[in-house]
């Protein structure tokens, strides 16, 4: 197996896709963390982005460093979780999410994580490759 911890602590931004009324919604999203399987983000519940992993949480979120090696997605089920422990870290973690939410406390700032089924990587030179987790 990859150590797609390791991808995505090097390379934290990528693209969370989600499904919106049966249609596929892609954006911008940050990698906060993981712990085993489990690979942490988080979001606002004022933002659609919140309803669409409510209605359907299965996800794919994928990110790559410049020169393409590897390509990484992890894909799985959205699973949110009330822990102040968590949104703490979150918050001590990434200087740019706590200027967003300011405390763990806010009622807004919402944790979840993919809980990893597959792993599927690209490179030029190794082609694509697939995990089942």
């Amino acid at each position: 197996m990859i150590n797609y911890a390791a991808i995505l602590k090097a390379n934290p931004n990528g693209v969370l896709a989600t499904q919106d009324k049966g249609r596929v919604k892609t954006r911008v999203f940050q990698y906060l963390f993981s712990d085993g399987n489990k690979v942490y983000f988080c979001t606002s519940n004022e933002k659609p982005v919140f309803n669409q992993l409510k209605e359907n949480p299965y996800v794919s979120f994928c990110t790559y460093p410049a020169d393409f090696a590897p390509v990484l997605s992890v894909n799985g089920k959205v699973t949110f979780v009330d822990s102040m422990a968590l949104k703490t870290r979150a918050l001590d973690e990434n200087p740019n999410i706590k200027g967003i939410y300011h405390s763990p406390d806010n009622h807004a700032f919402k944790i979840f994580y993919i809980d990893v089924e597959e792993v599927e990587t690209f490179s030029f030179t190794e082609g694509p490759k697939h995990y089942t987790v």
